[in-house]
C-alpha cells in the first residue's frame, strides 16, 4: 500500500470520527422530567389592570411578585409572611406589625417600613376595590415597625394584611402594573399582552425557594387550553366542567373545592324608584318573601351540580359555605316542590287563570333572569333554574346580556352573579344596606336592621375569631337572617370546583379552599410545587 493510499484512508477515518462527534454534539440531551425546572401553565385569565397590589392585584390569591405582611395557611389560619409578629391594641384600633429584617426587593433594594407605609397609603387613595376607608393613618418608628391606626375596630383588617402585596416606594411609577418589582417568590421577565407572561424565580426571596425556576403563563380560552393539554404543550390547564369527562394522556384531572359560588340575586324592594342614573329599582314579584323562599326550596341544587357541573361542585346555601364563619344551620332542604307550592298558596299565590303561572291579585309571577351572555356556565345554570321553576308556577325567562346592560337592569331584575372570598368583609359588602345599589355589591337593595347589627358587631370585634359568632348569626339566628331560612335575598345555587388538567408527575401541593377565580388562586402555594419522585 503506497503512502498516498494510506493518507486517503486516514483522512476518511478522521472525517467519520468528526461527523460522529458533531452529530453527538448536535443531538440535545433529554432532561429527565423530574429535573426540568421550567413549566408552562394555562390556568386562568389575564389581569386587565396588570400586577399592582395598590389597585387590587392579589385580592383573590397570592400576588406572586409581591409579598404580604400575613398569609393564610392550608387551613385558612392567619400566619406570618413579611411580618415576624403582630399585635392588636385592646380597643382594636391599633395594629402593630414587626417586619422581617434584610428582606430585599427583586431589584436589590431593601424592603423597609417606609415601603409598607407607602403601599397602604397609596392603596387607600386609589379608589380601587381595596377597602381601606377605616384606615386613619400608617405610622413608622423605625425600619421594621409599622403601626396601622384605624378609625374604628375592624376584625377584617387582618385580611387587608393578607391580601395587599408590598410595593417599593422607590420604583412604584405609572408603569409599575406592567413591570412589577416585589419581594415575592417570582419576578416578571416578559409580558406579551393577550398571549403570555414569563416569570423567573427571585433569587433574593427570603422564603422557601421554589423548585421551578421559570414559569410561562399562557392566556388561552377554555377550548385552546384544553387543546394544549391534549397536545402536551402545557403542564397544567384550567378547564370547565364540560371537558372534565375527556381523558388526556399523561395528565390527571384535579378538582379543588371552592367558595367560587353562583347564585340568583333578587331585587328585594318594590318597584317605583330609580337610581341617580335613571335606572329602575325594585321588582314587585321578588319583593314578596314567599316568592324568594319558594324559589329557594324548589330548586334542586344537587341536580344542578350533576347536570351542569358534571358533578364537579357542591350545592351552595350561602355566600361562604365551608369557611370558618359559615353557619351550617343555614342549610335547608331543597328540591321540595310540594313545600314550595304550599308556601306560595298559603301566601296568596295561585294559578287563577289556569295558565300555569301563579298570581297574587293582579300580579303574575313572571321574571326575567339575567346572566352575562359570555359565560356558558351561568347561561346553563339560568336556563336549568328557569326549567325547574316552571312546575312551581313561576315563569322565568333567562336572558343573556352584556355587563353594560346588566348594570342598567340589575336593580329591577334577578341576576345570576358570582362571588367567593376568604374575606368575611365580602358578606358585609353584599348584604349591607350601606352598599345598596353600589356597583355589584347589593344591587337588590337588601336591608334587615338585625342582620345589619350582627354584621356591624362582627366588624367591630377586636379579632377575627371573635367576629365569627356574629357573622354566623347574621346568616341565621333561629328567627331571621340573610340566608334562605331568613329573608332569602339570594338563591345560591352551586359552588364550582376549580378543575385542572395536571401532568401526572407534577405535584401542586395541598390546595386550600379556593376563592373566586380571579388572580390564579392555585398558585398561592407555588413554593411547594415540584415533580413527584
Amino acid at each position: 500500500m503506497n503512502l498516498r493510499h494510506r493518507l486517503s484512508i486516514i483522512l476518511i477515518l478522521l472525517s467519520v470520527l468528526i461527523c460522529v462527534s458533531a452529530c453527538k454534539a448536535e443531538k440535545p440531551q433529554r432532561v429527565a422530567e423530574t429535573e426540568r425546572t421550567e413549566i408552562v401553565l394555562a390556568i386562568g385569565g389575564e389581569p386587565e389592570a396588570g400586577f399592582d397590589p395598590t389597585t387590587g392585584w392579589g385580592r383573590y390569591g397570592s400576588p406572586l411578585f409581591q409579598s404580604t405582611l400575613l398569609k393564610r395557611d392550608k387551613d385558612l389560619n392567619i400566619v406570618n409572611d413579611l411580618a415576624t409578629e403582630y399585635e392588636v391594641s385592646q380597643d382594636g384600633t391599633i395594629w402593630t406589625v414587626e417586619l422581617r429584617k434584610e428582606v430585599k426587593f427583586s431589584d436589590g433594594h431593601p424592603l423597609t417600613a417606609i415601603d409598607v407605609q407607602y403601599t397602604y397609603e397609596t392603596a387607600a387613595a386609589s379608589g380601587s376595590s381595596i377597602d381601606l376607608n377605616n384606615l386613619r393613618s400608617v405610622q413608622i418608628s423605625d425600619d421594621t415597625k409599622v403601626k396601622f391606626i384605624l378609625k374604628e375596630p375592624q376584625s377584617t383588617f387582618a385580611q387587608m394584611l393578607v391580601s395587599t402585596g408590598i410595593v417599593p416606594k422607590h420604583a412604584h411609577g405609572k408603569d409599575y402594573a406592567l413591570k412589577p418589582i416585589g419581594s415575592g417568590p417570582y419576578k416578571l421577565v416578559q409580558w406579551d399582552k393577550g398571549q403570555q407572561l414569563m416569570v423567573e424565580a427571585n433569587q433574593d426571596y427570603y422564603g422557601n425557594k421554589p423548585f421551578f425556576q421559570k414559569i410561562t403563563f399562557l392566556f388561552l380560552g377554555e377550548d385552546a387550553a384544553f387543546a394544549s393539554a391534549k397536545a402536551g404543550t402545557v403542564d397544567m390547564a384550567a378547564i370547565p366542567a364540560a371537558f372534565s369527562k375527556q381523558a388526556v394522556n399523561e395528565m390527571d384531572l384535579i378538582g379543588v373545592q371552592t367558595v367560587d359560588n353562583r347564585g340568583i340575586m333578587f331585587p328585594y324592594v318594590k318597584s317605583g324608584s330609580k337610581t341617580k342614573e335613571g335606572y329602575p329599582i325594585g321588582n314587585d314579584v321578588t319583593a314578596d318573601a314567599a316568592i324568594r323562599k319558594a324559589i329557594n326550596i324548589a330548586l334542586d341544587r344537587k341536580a344542578l351540580v350533576k347536570g351542569i357541573l358534571e358533578g364537579h361542585g357542591t350545592p351552595a346555601y350561602t355566600l361562604n359555605d365551608g369557611l370558618p364563619w359559615f353557619n351550617e344551620e343555614a342549610i335547608f332542604v331543597d328540591a321540595d316542590m310540594h313545600a314550595a307550592k304550599k308556601l306560595l298558596a298559603d301566601n296568596g299565590w295561585k294559578d287563577i287563570d289556569h295558565d300555569g303561572i301563579v298570581e297574587k291579585e293582579t300580579l303574575k309571577a313572571e321574571l326575567n333572569l339575567l346572566y352575562p351572555a359570555s359565560d356558558v356556565t351561568r347561561q346553563s345554570l339560568a336556563i336549568a333554574a328557569a326549567d325547574m321553576l316552571k312546575p312551581l308556577g313561576i315563569q322565568v325567562k333567562a336572558e343573556g346580556k352584556s355587563w353594560d346592560d346588566i348594570e342598567k337592569q340589575m336593580h329591577a331584575n334577578p341576576v345570576l352573579l358570582g362571588w367567593g372570598s376568604h374575606d368575611p368583609l365580602e358578606m358585609y359588602n353584599v348584604y349591607s344596606n350601606k352598599f345598596g345599589g353600589i356597583e355589584y355589591y347589593n344591587p337588590g337593595y337588601y336591608s334587615n336592621p338585625k342582620v345589619e347589627d350582627y354584621m356591624t358587631q362582627a366588624l367591630r370585634a377586636t379579632n377575627e375569631k371573635d367576629a365569627w359568632a356574629f357573622w354566623r348569626k347574621a346568616q341565621w339566628d333561629g328567627e331571621t337572617g340573610l340566608s334562605a331560612k331568613g329573608d332569602a335575598p339570594w338563591a345560591w345555587l352551586v359552588n364550582l370546583d376549580h378543575l385542572y388538567l395536571v401532568k401526572s408527575r407534577l405535584d401542586i401541593g395541598k390546595q386550600n379552599i379556593h376563592p373566586h377565580g380571579h388572580g390564579w388562586p392555585v398558585t398561592a402555594n407555588i413554593e411547594e410545587w415540584r415533580w413527584k419522585s
